[in-house]
């Protein structure tokens, strides 16, 4: 049996950001991920300033991969009714194809060690975890870090709540090439979900949708459900007419949950969307994902000093993450319910047509 400090379940960019903190703070750190890098992920890549500061910290400041800046929000309806905003921070298109890549170098680079492979079980006994893996690895960790995504069998195994509710989207993503300005993201309504758009590479158009699986189930396939009610948005339709898919095929995920998720779960620290996925239109996954592995790696780095015992460490990652995002996915919870119903998006558009500073502020 294999013994690491830290043992991280997942390599997206919350798992890759933690390790790289951590193993900068020469710990012992192994994550684990299933697939090998680079890989293509189904992702908004739109990542907001706010962690530029952060990612400079751990050196490894985005600009080394020639990212779009994006400054200004496009927002439209179904109807056809179009809004502008200045981002406040603004933030910058990045795939995750090049960005979790590069982080995984930047974590090797340091010392972590990442593993092809998949956590097949969790168990915790006497203060530490024995991690056991579909090839049949077995590891020891003092701590454990989940960063397997929106949902996962692991989830299922540690019998988290949400998975039991019923989950009602559906996440499309594709890249493209062709026409669309640099410095704008996005967000177009149609009925049934949210679609953005943005540069992720400065040759490359990031397109990706959440759907209501009812209104997706409709129809025969992706293409079909595009033309019928994505396209049903004047704005969706021009810009699916202007661009030529670079995939053969898009990236699709069931099953999306946007319910109430625990932080900490049998003493496994959450981190990105483990944690909790956030609405369009209330904030950004990728800054959220990075902030929250900021915080677990340093409340991590606390207990593994000694400066912490394990519940105080618990504590304080669950207090600074529900300081931090409770009120924006509560926020994105409610504006998802307005969407749902006509009349409420009709009050809500019509608010910020009459109040522009309403949308910079959401």
């Amino acid at each position: 049996m294999q013994q690491t400090d830290v043992l991280i379940v997942g390599g997206g960019l919350a798992g890759l950001t933690a390790a790289l903190h951590l193993a900068r703070q020469h710990l012992s750190v192994l994550l684990i991920e299933k697939e090998t890098y680079p890989h293509h992920k189904v992702c908004g890549e739109y990542v907001s300033n706010e962690v530029l500061s952060y990612l400079r910290f751990l050196n490894a400041d985005p600009v080394d991969l020639n990212p779009v800046s994006i400054s200004e929000l496009e927002f439209t309806v179904s109807s056809g009714k179009k809004l502008h905003a200045v981002l406040p921070l603004g933030g910058f298109g990045i795939s995750r194809y090049r960005f979790d890549d590069f982080l995984a170098h930047k974590a090797e680079a340091n010392g972590c060690n990442i593993l092809c492979d998949q956590v097949a079980d969790i168990s915790w006994h006497k203060d530490h975890f024995k991690i056991y893996t579909i090839s049949g690895m077995l590891f020891s960790a003092k701590v454990v870090l989940g960063a397997f995504g929106k949902r996962s069998v692991l989830d299922r195994k540690l019998s988290r709540v949400f998975m039991q509710q019923k989950t009602a989207w559906l996440a499309v993503k594709g890249h493209y090439s062709g026409i669309h300005p640099d410095h704008v993201i996005s967000l177009h309504h149609f009925k049934g979900g949210y679609c953005g758009i943005s540069k992720a590479e400065p040759d490359v158009i990031n397109i990706c949708y959440l759907a209501q699986y009812d209104s997706f189930r409709r129809y025969k396939n992706i293409e079909e459900y595009q033309e019928k009610v994505l396209c049903s948005n004047s704005a969706l339709s021009l810009a699916f007419a202007n661009v030529k898919p670079l995939f053969s095929k898009p990236l699709t995920i069931s099953q999306v949950s946007f319910a109430h998720k625990n932080t900490v779960e049998n003493h496994i620290l959450m981190v990105g969307d483990t944690a909790g996925l956030i609405h369009p239109l209330c904030g950004n996954g990728m800054a959220m994902a990075i902030h929250s592995a900021k915080m677990a790696a340093e409340c991590v780095t606390r207990f593994l000093n000694g400066t912490a015992d394990r519940e105080k460490m618990e504590v304080a990652y669950e207090q600074q993450w529900n300081e931090m995002f409770r009120k924006r996915m509560r926020t994105g919870r409610r504006i998802a319910a307005l969407f749902q119903k006509e009349k409420g998006l009709t009050l809500l558009t019509g608010a910020m047509a009459l109040f522009p500073g309403l949308l910079p502020l959401l």
